[in-house]
């Protein structure tokens, strides 16, 4: 009787364990789709308001605007003292239009009273005249010098080379379009020749891009090496289409210049064939890409716009974990009193700010820390242990405290890197207008004359002129 008793409770006490393993196994499943679950839905709210996604991804569903400023109290539109652009009247007008009433056509006496009629008001229409100039070069020979007797003929012009070419003017047209205007080739030709009548072939204004690049190489190594020798750079990278192959545009700028480069690759290996970070020994601003940090003859200050955009997807996402806003709080605060400091004229911020900054900053990390343990598994596995995404940012303010907080302490660093991501713009503007760069070359050509326009703006130059002069054989002029 025992015996049969003492089976029963053993199969008892294993069909137990049997559904407490599977137990086990549906909890850790249910715990793991849970998991999941959350991560789609964020990858879902995911924008460009709330995470590092750019703003070409938001598509149509592209979220309302929402900025982390608060309203300033002023009016709408240009402050008192703002010099705006209007058009002005014209004093010395190229053709003048006059306007007879209506009712005294057909009048015996319209012609004498045209002439006493006076001008009431005047009203100016500016327009563009569109002409085409042809200037022929005509070589002048003299049969016999009454000098020295023998026969003298002249020489053209150094940029005249051909029976029939295009001028500079028509060349910096095509160019501008092409590259600054982001209009692709088949477009610039269609414009260009319905507007102008002239035989504009598509190969023509590839050729024109490829000799501005050309005549403007040697430029673009001198801004390189200016980005270079500053004390401060903006750093960043975006992607694009090159020959149907993922590419990355590396960019190296600051106030004053703009050099641009491509690699395949976006990390340390790309950034060693931009060629500037491993010779930059100033202050480096970038966002918390791990590559950037492999470079330590440098200060590092990571972008707080990028952090905020991260801190809100959180605090959207996780309504629970307070901190984050908070920390939000803190570093738009931060801002604002370092920007009052700058406009007071004062180099740094008081000892009671850095004090109560470093104190606030070091409560939220712990807070953050508290809220977001390590995770504990009972299984041992090689490797780290997976942080997750908020722990993944928690570590990032710890590990990076001082180039974060660099703004305060250094006012010559600004507290976001929009210097870097404004440089990159037109490359995404050229990505979705013409899909892709067909070969390397025609990216590096195209980098080559934005780096160059996008220096010769900054020095107050516009596109136009900048590539005018470089057709010419002037690129330098930028320099100067």
């Amino acid at each position: 009787m025992n015996t049969q008793l003492q089976m029963q409770v053993n199969a008892l006490n294993a069909s137990l364990n049997s559904l407490q393993q599977s137990f086990d196994a549906q909890t850790a499943l249910i715990t793991q789709l849970n998991q999941t679950i959350q991560e789609l839905r964020e990858q879902l709210n995911k924008n460009s308001k709330n995470s590092s996604k750019p703003p070409s991804s938001d598509g149509f569903k592209k979220p309302a605007p929402k900025s982390l400023r608060k309203p300033s109290g002023k009016k709408v539109g240009g402050q008192e003292g703002h010099q705006g652009t209007y058009l002005s009247v014209i004093s010395d007008p190229d053709e003048i239009v006059k306007h007879m009433p209506s009712a005294c056509e057909g009048c015996p006496h319209y012609k004498m009273c045209k002439g006493t009629a006076c001008v009431a008001e005047k009203r100016h229409v500016i327009d563009a005249v569109v002409t085409v100039n042809v200037v022929e070069h005509q070589l002048l020979e003299i049969p016999i010098c009454m000098l020295h007797g023998d026969t003298r003929k002249g020489s053209f012009p150094n940029d005249v080379k051909a029976t029939v070419q295009y001028g500079e003017n028509l060349q910096a047209l095509s160019v501008a379009l092409n590259t600054v205007g982001a209009v692709s080739v088949k477009r610039t030709h269609e414009i260009l020749s319905g507007v102008f009548n002239i035989p504009l072939a598509t190969g023509i204004i590839s050729n024109m891009v490829k000799r501005c690049a050309d005549a403007v190489s040697e430029t673009v190594n001198r801004i390189k090496q200016k980005v270079a020798d500053s004390s401060l750079g903006h750093f960043d990278e975006t992607g694009t289409r090159v020959d149907k192959k993922l590419w990355w545009v590396h960019d190296a700028s600051n106030c004053e210049f703009t050099y641009l480069d491509i690699s395949p690759k976006r990390g340390y290996l790309g950034m060693e064939q931009c060629g500037v970070l491993p010779l930059f020994h100033g202050i480096s601003m970038h966002d918390c890409w791990a590559s950037y940090w492999s470079y330590e003859d440098c200060q590092h200050a990571v972008c707080c716009a990028h952090l905020l955009r991260e801190l809100t997807g959180i605090a959207e996402n996780h309504p629970e974990q307070k901190w984050a806003s908070a920390f939000i709080g803190l570093l738009i605060k931060m801002k604002k009193v370092k920007d009052k400091a700058v406009e007071a004229g004062k180099e740094t911020l008081s000892y009671y700010h850095y004090h109560k900054f470093d104190k606030r900053y070091d409560e939220l990390i712990k807070q953050a820390r508290e809220k977001n343990p390590l995770p504990v598994t009972a299984e041992k596995k090689r490797g780290r242990k997976k942080k997750g995404k908020i722990l993944a940012l928690v570590e990032r303010f710890d590990n990076y405290k001082a180039s974060v907080c660099l703004f305060i302490h250094n006012f010559m660093v600004p507290f976001d890197n929009n210097q870097a991501e404004r440089d990159l713009r037109m490359i995404k503007v050229k990505t979705k207008v013409s899909g892709c760069f067909r070969s390397e070359e025609g990216a590096r050509d195209y980098l080559k004359i934005m780096s160059y326009v996008g220096t010769a703006h900054k020095q107050g130059h516009n596109a136009y002129d900048a590539i005018r002069k470089a057709i010419s054989g002037c690129p330098d002029f930028i320099f100067e």
